[in-house]
């Protein structure tokens, strides 16, 4: 069985639009971490976030489409255009049912719901736009990129929360391994409108702290929680035979492994299964862990849902035994998205060699035992990421 490859990627994140503003950004540990733009906030217990704010509409995509979509899809179209134009892949070119397109959400079109729901609550049912029958719905990225593209092939939508994006990169792997010619995957995902904002605040994970500078700490002994924000990351697929006979010579990496598990149910007294869908995914990717070069960690920045997961990166890798990293401090967590920008992110320090910071956690816990790179660190030999496991593949410039 040939490598799975990534040709393509799109990125849309608070911290740059496209791969080079985002790496550049992250790696001078700029913070896109601010008060909320989207909407007045001042009354909700929670006012910051990872919002985008450079991103025009109209300067991407086609008048018609601006109507009949949401926030998160119009995000989401423009890093599928992206991904595409990266990979230099036509779907028009590939067979019929040649080319297909997973993404993963957790909230859908939230922003048009809300908007539409005000309507028929203010004005009546005759304001409410006809395409709230699925702007809202949470499958409405990938049916509006294969549509745009012409894309045929295998489909569909994941909703696993924070781990959707890579969910949705997996699922587009066993597609080609299936024998799809290419898949565009990933999440962009957010929810930046007051009813998404209630929904994410009656998990009672939300940081309520109003600096910027101390609202998301993951490992920190200051952890409170965590800050949302909206983005992340698509990218195309392919086998790397089939790349190579389109003339392909290089790629951003390889996936190369992944595992995913279930925790048991809260109070049952039973361990996470988080040690075991690393261990998984590592011998899916027949690595060892001491082949590892750095770790993209979750960062939940809640103080029992750290220990938790640094008690299984001490478990697999041992005490202080490979850097860890969470750059999503600079953006919020992304929901579904938030793991698709991680692994852009990560297939970017494979590039050059360089580890992003964990900005503004200044006092880690040290029961952790954890290697934190909170200054940006040169890495010659990145190989890995847990969980959804990349390589390094031969350096390509960017256009």
């Amino acid at each position: 069985m040939t490598a799975t490859v990534v040709t393509g990627m799109g990125v849309v994140a608070p911290t740059g639009l496209g791969p080079r503003e985002h790496w550049e950004r992250t790696m001078r540990g700029e913070s896109a971490i601010g008060p909320v733009t989207a909407f007045d906030a001042e009354r909700y217990s929670s006012r910051l976030a990872g919002e985008i704010t450079a991103f025009v509409p109209a300067d991407h995509l086609p008048a018609r489409l601006l109507p009949q979509t949401d926030h998160m899809t119009r995000l989401a179209l423009a890093a599928a255009a992206w991904a595409i134009k990266d990979a230099a892949v036509d779907p028009a070119e590939l067979p019929e049912f040649g080319m297909g397109v997973v993404t993963a959400s957790s909230a859908g079109g939230f922003e048009f719901g809300h908007r539409e729901l005000d309507k028929l609550w203010r004005k009546g049912p005759e304001h409410v736009s006809a395409y709230q029958s699925f702007a809202w719905f949470y499958a409405v990225n990938s049916g509006q990129i294969s549509i745009r593209h012409g894309m045929r092939g295998p489909s569909g939508v994941l909703v696993t929360e924070q781990a959707g994006g890579l969910d949705a990169v997996a699922q587009a792997r066993r597609r080609v391994r299936d024998g799809t010619a290419a898949m565009v995957c990933g999440s962009v995902d957010g929810s930046p409108c007051p009813w998404g904002w209630v929904a994410q605040l009656a998990g009672g994970r939300i940081s309520t702290a109003d600096d910027p500078a101390r609202a998301y700490l993951p490992f920190d002994v200051d952890a409170g929680g965590h800050v949302p924000g909206d983005g992340g990351a698509l990218f195309v697929l392919e086998d790397e035979e089939g790349a190579r006979e389109r003339g392909v010579t290089s790629w951003h990496g390889e996936i190369a492994g992944y595992a995913a598990t279930f925790d048991p149910p809260p109070g049952s007294g039973r361990p996470s299964s988080l040690r075991r869908a690393i261990e998984l995914a590592l011998a899916d990717a027949e690595t060892e862990a001491d082949a590892i070069g750095v770790v993209f960690a979750d960062g939940a920045g809640l103080a029992e849902l750290d220990r938790v997961e640094a008690e299984a990166l001490r478990a697999v890798f041992g005490p202080y035994g490979v850097p860890v990293t969470v750059p999503k401090t600079m953006t919020g967590r992304l929901s579904a998205g938030g793991a698709a920008l991680d692994l852009a992110t990560a297939l970017l320090a494979l590039r050059h060699g360089r580890i992003p910071p964990t900005v503004n956690v200044s006092r880690p816990v040290p029961e952790y035992e954890l290697d934190l790179v909170t200054q940006p660190r040169r890495k010659p030999c990145i190989r890995d990421r847990w969980w959804l496991v990349v390589r390094a593949a031969s350096t390509r410039p960017w256009s």
